[in-house]
Order: structure tokens, then sequence, then C-alpha cells
């Protein structure tokens, strides 16, 4: 079996890692550019395809037969080429999104939901909730129902993103603002780069349920894995594959007071793991060409903690790192969904008597006790968990892990 993705842009695509925990078979990325898109789909380069951006409805016309549901959405994710020759067209995304419905426990009848975008994937999700006995109304930017009349839908019980909006690397934008919808009860994002787009973050702010799409993309891929292999692949082998996908792709975002030892014990945790490890005090450093204690010297905290939000906002989109932040990241509330988006946020607590100050501006100024009376509600607020630095680095590093995964896993 030769399968692969089809798109245009596939640079950070999960894919190849995905079908390997799925199906074991090669794998590839097709990069295609438009013009060349007859010739590939013409060429022996593939016997079953995944189709993404910008393609799915693209290749209908080069395929021989569709099955009901890509005849019915209008859209084609996933390609097989027949044994006598020509290719069939099918959809998977389909089952991706009931899947999240279910992993959401979600039964849309007779509910209104608002389905963002009106492309490919829309039709799809369209197509999933009206199964379901959702009424739909899809809204488009230049569409009847668009973003400068979404007040008409105060009453929508269901949001759909659909859209690129918030997606990597354009992260920190969304497309509505949840205060002109208070009667949803759910809240849905396709997006899985970031995990936690700022849509989905404003609705955990708001204690909305909401799913972003890596269930979406993980069963999706089993659909289609199936297809490819012609043999079932048990729901337990995707929850599996879905976690160790999560555990790879999130960061361990370290937060604290200054001293805690969110450097050292980060950059142990980095060795053990096998990943990256990035020091945001350090990458401001660089920044500027001077330690922090000497730009403290001569410029203002107003200016530092700008300084930091560039960098912060950089090492929260990437995938996979262990970050350890500056104490004072805290007191800018926009930094906490910088650290979310991709991360899981650990606040790692020490007793304050055990805290340095030496070659810490801030430290020196207020002392420790106040300064973490300050700041303990929030860290409290930023974190996902909260791990106690009071016995060997080894012992917290291994804490760290443990809280992470179990996080992850639920």
């Amino acid at each position: 079996m030769r399968a692969g993705l089809l798109g245009q842009n596939l640079s950070h695509s999960h894919s190849p890692r995905l079908h390997a925990l799925l199906g074991g078979y090669d794998y590839e990325l097709f990069q295609v550019e438009p013009g060349d898109l007859g010739d590939f789909l013409a060429s022996d380069s593939f016997d079953g395809l995944n189709v993404t951006i910008p393609y799915k409805q693209a290749v209908i016309p080069y395929c021989r037969e569709l099955s009901p549901a890509a005849r019915a959405i209008g859209s084609v994710n996933t390609i097989l080429r027949r044994p006598g020759g020509g290719l069939i067209g099918d959809n998977t995304d389909a089952q991706g999104f009931a899947h999240m419905l279910d992993v959401l426990g979600l039964d849309p009848f007779g509910q209104k939901a608002l389905i963002l975008g009106s492309g490919g994937a829309s039709h799809t999700i369209e197509y999933v909730l009206r199964d379901r006995g959702a009424n739909t109304v899809v809204v488009s930017r230049r569409g009847p129902e668009n973003y400068e009349n979404l007040w008409r839908h105060r009453d929508a019980a269901l949001l759909v993103n659909c859209t690129p909006v918030g997606m990597y690397p354009d992260t920190g934008a969304a497309p509505v603002d949840l205060a002109l919808l208070p009667g949803l009860v759910a809240v849905l994002d396709l997006i899985y780069n970031p995990a936690r787009t700022r849509l989905l973050l404003e609705a955990e702010d708001r204690g909305i349920p909401c799913l972003g799409g890596y269930p979406m993309l993980v069963e999706q891929a089993r659909a289609a894995a199936e297809r490819f292999t012609g043999r079932a692949i048990p729901p337990e082998q995707r929850d599996r594959a879905l976690h160790a996908l999560r555990r790879e792709t999130m960061n361990i975002v370290l937060i604290g007071m200054p001293g805690c030892g969110k450097s050292t014990v980060g950059k142990l945790l980095a060795r053990e793991l096998g990943r990256s490890f990035a020091d945001a005090d350090r990458c401001i450093e660089e920044r500027i060409g001077m330690s922090i204690p000497a730009f403290f010297a001569g410029g203002s905290e107003e200016t530092f903690r700008e300084l930091e939000e560039v960098v912060l906002e950089d090492l929260g989109k990437k995938s996979g790192l262990v970050i350890a932040t500056g104490g004072g990241c805290v007191t800018r509330p926009g930094n906490r969904a910088r650290l979310r988006q991709n991360g899981v946020v650990v606040f790692l607590r020490r007793e304050v008597g055990l805290l340095p100050t030496r070659g810490r501006p801030l430290s020196r100024d207020i002392p420790p006790e106040a300064l973490y009376r300050q700041r303990l509600p929030l860290y409290t607020q930023f974190a996902d968990t909260t791990v106690e630095n009071s016995g060997t680095l080894g012992d917290c590093a291994r804490a760290i892990e443990e809280a992470f995964h179990e996080i992850l896993d639920h």
C-alpha cells in the first residue's frame, strides 16, 4: 500500500505520524500545485490518498466513481485506485465530524447550528448535522447570513468553525465574538493546530463545552486507513493514536516564581522526553542583545513585558517543546491564551524561603513573600495543574510528566 496526503502546503501536517500509528504503511506528503493536479492524479505515484485544502472539490472530476457520501456532500477527502484502473472518491470527514459530536455527547436534533464558512469542510458539516436533525445556518462573509447579522441567531445552540481563522501560524484570532451568541451549549472548531484556538479558549472561559479538531482528524484517518488496508481498525487503536499524537505535539509550559526551578527542571524534563527546550528569558536576551538585569537597569518593566509577549506568542505557536517562562509573564492576561493554545501549563510551586533573589531585578525591589502573594492567584488562573518542587530534580520532572499525561488522557 502506497498512501499519502495530497495538498498544496503540507509542511506542518501530522498525517504521516498518524497513519504510522494506525496502519503502518508507507505514507508520503504530496505537495502539488494546481496546474499539476491532473498529471499527478493520472500518475502511478499512489494506491490511496487523503485530500486536503485546496483540492477536496477539485479532485472530483478526476474520479471515475464517488461514494454516496462524497456525492451527497460534493467533497472528497479520500481516494482509492481501483484494481482495474480509475479512481474512487470517498469522504471520511463526515465520519470524523460525527465522532466529534459523539465525544461531546451532543444530540443536535431540533437545535439551531451555526456553521462558519462555506467551503468544502462546511458542506461536510452541514451534511452530518442535517442527517442528525439539526437546523443548520451557514454563515459566510458575503452570503445572506453573514458576520454582520449574527444577531439574528442569538438562539443558536451549536457553533462549528469551518474557517481557517485562528489556524497556525496566524493564531490569536477568532472568527466571532461568543458574546453575540448567548444561547450556545457547545462550540466545535475543526482546526487542530493550535489545539486550543482563540475561539475555544473563549468558550472555555465562558463555561461552554468545546472541542478542537484532533478527534475528527484521527477518526477520519482511521476510516481512510480501513479503506486503504481493507481491514477493520478498532476504536481503541484510534484512541491510542490520538493520545500519542497529543503527547508528542502539546507543549509543556512551566510557570512560577523566579528561582522556583523552571529552567533547571525544564532542561532535565526535555532531555528525558527527547524534546527541545526553550527558555523565554534567554530568547528575550537574544533579541535585546543583553542580560535581563542589564536591561532593567536602563529600561522599563512595561517595555520588557511587551517584548515578553512577542516571544511567548512565537513560542506558544510551536509544538512539542518544554518551555520555561519568566516569573512575571502572568502579569499580562493575554499571555494565558498564548501559552495554553498548544500547551499544558504547569505551575511549579516552591517554598518561598527557598527562592533566590540574586540577579533577579524585581525580586530585589519586592520581597519574595509580597511578590508571591501578588502572583499566586495569577499562577493558579493560568495553570492547568500544579506540581511541587520540594524534592529532587528527578522527582519533580517525573511529577510534571505524570501530570501532563493525566491531563491529556482526560
